[in-house]
């Protein structure tokens, strides 16, 4: 294992600006700069770095996060391969440490709780898009509120489907446990019966500084006095709500 101080150093002298320049030719626009996706075929640019913050931003696919994340995303490696690939970038020394059970499985678990809610949100973005109800529902009311079809994308919009299991079937057929799923919010077991968290319900995905879905607000669409109008993910591993800012990624 990698020791958390070399990581820390990396995450400190890795420069956004020049590990993105690297591979993208990037023009000043104000206080960041822009250029044409690495990712996509666009035409028109729309992908950010911002040296302030220290984060790039492509909205054409939907990518983003900080330096470590741009050399997995562009290049296919893991965690691990870009904090060495960045070390050798910076002549950082890297001191490697052994890791123990616990930490393993503690930073397992995290990387499990990031896909699981990365798939929900994919979920809800197709069923918006795609799904019959939830375009008829959830994009006309987004339309109907100014939303333009870029911003809708932008924020990873989404729809919740007014079934008690549609997301529940959706990740058990690729694998994912219901104990993961309750872990990450996305589903409520009650007398050992499982249904999803978020039903009949536009979504609003919650990021964290690096880009990474860690949480979900929704609004219901139906006036229904049992419901809350407003219902956001339970507090969990990587979700707490105090330190949270909506759409600070963006």
């Amino acid at each position: 294992m990698i020791s958390p101080i070399t990581i820390e150093e990396v995450k400190n002298k890795a420069d956004i600006v020049e590990v993105v320049g690297d591979f993208v030719t990037l023009k000043r626009s104000g206080s960041s700069y822009k250029a044409l996706s690495p990712f996509t075929n666009e035409k028109t640019p729309s992908f950010y770095v911002v040296p302030s913050k220290g984060i790039f931003k492509d909205f054409s696919s939907g990518k983003g996060g900080d330096a470590i994340t741009f050399i997995r995303e562009i290049d296919g490696l893991s965690y691990i391969e870009a904090i060495k690939f960045l070390a050798q970038k910076y002549g950082i020394e890297i001191i490697e440490e052994e890791q123990s059970d616990e930490a393993l499985e503690a930073q397992n678990k995290r990387e499990s709780l990031f896909i699981v809610l990365g798939f929900a949100r994919d979920f809800f973005t197709e069923t918006l898009w795609n799904h019959e109800e939830g375009k008829s529902i959830g994009l006309s009311y987004f339309k109907e509120r100014g939303f333009t079809e870029d911003s809708i994308k932008d924020f990873e919009l989404g729809y919740s489907l007014e079934a008690w299991d549609g997301l529940l079937k959706a990740a058990e057929e690729k694998g994912y446990s219901k104990e993961l799923l309750e872990e990450a919010g996305l589903i409520i077991t009650k007398e050992d019966k499982s249904y999803d968290r978020f039903r009949n319900r536009v979504i609003f995905p919650i990021h964290n500084l690096t880009g990474k879905v860690i949480a979900f607000g929704a609004r219901i669409l139906t006036k229904e006095k049992k419901q809350p109008k407003y219902l956001n993910s339970p507090e969990t591993e990587l979700y707490n709500k105090s330190k949270i800012l909506y759409g600070i990624y963006f």
